[in-house]
């Protein structure tokens, strides 16, 4: 199963088109196809897919070194998370036009992704990927104290989904950031009670009732989590 994924993903993360682009033009001098725009993340149909892609085949090659693929994922690490591709993806973000780019899924999911390079054998992937995974770290760190409401959906929009994936990154990697997501889950979710939990609506492929239980088991101690989820989702 490990190999069919693999394969599967491999066939898809440097697949640039068909694809689904988050991009605000300022004039006609912004119009430019996937891989000018994202020199590491154009395939996978939209930009998260493709670094959660990445993070799957980083995964992968971590828990099963034997893999069939396993080379195969080196090999095309070797070729994409490099210094110079990265700089590009980090002049997109420097964009005025760009500052609400994937917020906060793709956030989550490219901390997730550097997460798993750290995991490697090959520390130079991590390293590539750190300017990228700071740039997004910092703007986590400057978006959470003025989101006065979380954001519920069961989409990529979800408060709670990306902050499970910034904090697990966060915990090794930045400690004021880990004490400001704890703070606002706190802020946000403590007092909640008897969550309805009407999902999934049409549009969901995340429960939003099981996202925010998932993030305060991780940002509570067991004891008083037990105690908030009882009152939480109490049938």
């Amino acid at each position: 199963m490990a190999e069919r994924f693999a394969r599967l993903t491999l066939g898809h993360v440097t697949r640039e088109f068909p694809n689904k682009l988050d991009h605000v033009l300022a004039s006609a001098a912004d119009v430019a196809g996937p891989a000018e725009l994202h020199p590491v993340f154009y395939g996978s149909f939209d930009w998260h897919s493709c670094v959660h892609g990445w993070w799957q085949l980083l995964r992968l090659a971590s828990l099963h070194p034997t893999l069939g693929a396993a080379s195969e994922i080196r090999a095309q690490a070797g070729r994409t998370l490099v210094p110079d591709k990265v700089a590009g993806e980090l002049a997109y973000l420097a964009r005025p036009e760009s500052a609400g780019f994937e917020r906060p899924y793709g956030w989550g999911w490219l901390l997730a992704l550097h997460a798993a390079a750290q995991q490697q054998s090959e520390q130079v992937w991590a390293a590539n990927l750190q300017p990228l995974a700071q740039a997004f770290a910092a703007r986590f760190t400057s978006y959470l104290p003025r989101l006065t409401y979380p954001v519920r959906v069961g989409t990529h929009y979800n408060t709670s989904f990306a902050l499970v994936l910034a904090l697990d990154w966060a915990r090794g990697n930045d400690t004021a950031l880990v004490e400001l997501i704890e703070q606002r889950a706190r802020h946000w979710f403590l007092t909640d009670r008897d969550c309805q939990a009407w999902e999934p609506s049409g549009d969901d492929f995340l429960s939003s009732a099981l996202c925010e239980a998932l993030l305060m088991s991780r940002v509570l101690p067991p004891e008083e989590f037990v105690v908030w989820f009882d009152r939480f989702l109490p049938a």
